[in-house]
């Protein structure tokens, strides 16, 4: 991995508007259920490989929620600076519903491993979603190169749990 993939913060004027803040909050959220579910496989996996990938998509997204909180941070800090275009706020679409998460709390081996990835997925299509939204309509340099990012890791992410459950 090139020192090119990491997110950074440019330092360019910190132009924003509602869609830049839509996409952090959500992502956020989204990024933080990643870091939750990423979490289980260890105990729970019966495939090494899967356990050393969900530590280092952890580890990402912890990468990411991290330059997106300094950046929400930033536009607090500059509340005369607020986006006047009050855009939609929704809670992000693709996230893993609480009936999913209580499921895979019980289940150990091939079966965890097969929802996990299933539910993985299905987060990941909806983070590639909302990042492509945020590259269309965003304003802040930094959160759109950074959702440019997030399609690239995503879609690798997928084809990678593709072939795991194929395999």
């Amino acid at each position: 991995m090139g020192t090119d993939d990491k997110p950074v913060i440019s330092g360019e004027p910190a132009a924003y508007n509602s869609a830049d803040v839509a996409f952090a909050n959500s992502m956020t959220v989204r990024e933080q259920q990643g870091i939750n579910m990423s979490r289980l496989v260890a105990d729970r996996s019966s495939i090494s490989e899967l356990v050393t990938f969900a530590a280092k998509t952890a580890a990402a997204l912890q990468v990411e929620t991290q330059v997106l909180r300094a950046l929400g941070a930033q536009w607090k800090e500059g509340q005369d600076n607020q986006p006047k275009d009050g855009g939609p706020s929704s809670t992000p679409g693709g996230m893993i519903d609480n009936a999913t998460i209580a499921n895979l709390d019980t289940l150990h081996g091939p079966e965890f491993d097969t929802l996990w990835l299933k539910s993985m997925i299905g987060l990941d299509q909806g983070a590639i979603e909302a990042a492509n939204a945020e590259v269309a309509n965003g304003k802040n340099v930094d959160v759109t190169s950074l959702a440019k990012q997030i399609v690239k890791a995503r879609q690798a992410e997928i084809g990678q749990m593709q072939q795991f459950l194929a395999s």
